[in-house]
């Protein structure tokens, strides 16, 4: 093989070594899974509605629940797998955010609890708080601004 000289044919070795990916699978998979994930949610909301707790109470179980859920698996490594197979599906709903806490958790346990779980369990949500409360806030403050 003769060497790459320019970016075009950097470009055009990169397309050909790459494989292609199965969108349509990927989203079909993300697709069921992230509904079955929320379908499991809604059958524990309905569950306890049915136990009397009003819609509040509800819907603070069903976090509870569900993230529970979460860390369980990714202290199994099982939600790893889910996510692999499943990509966004797993990782919108709630179970995802979990997920994002506990491993890095996991991981840097071996650092000690102050300087590797506390100092480490926000790395991966970390700057999606940060960001994400920044832009509501904002967003709210243009709104009252301009809307009124």
């Amino acid at each position: 093989m003769e060497p790459i000289k320019t970016n075009q044919q950097y470009s055009d070795y990169v397309d050909k070594k790459t494989p292609n990916s199965p969108i349509l699978k990927n989203c079909f998979n993300a697709f069921w899974v992230g509904g079955l994930i929320c379908t499991i949610g809604q059958i524990i909301f309905d569950f306890c509605k049915y136990k009397g707790l009003d819609e509040t109470a509800s819907s603070t179980t069903v976090s509870i629940i569900l993230i529970a859920i979460s860390a369980l698996l990714t202290s199994l490594n099982i939600f790893n797998k889910i996510g692999k197979f499943a990509g966004a599906g797993s990782l919108v709903p709630i179970t995802g955010f979990a997920n994002s806490i506990v491993a890095p958790a996991i991981e840097y346990k071996s650092e000690g609890y102050v300087m590797g779980v506390g100092a480490k369990m926000f790395t991966v949500a970390g700057p999606v708080l940060v960001f994400g409360i920044s832009t509501a806030v904002l967003v709210g403050l243009i709104t009252k601004l301009f809307v009124g």
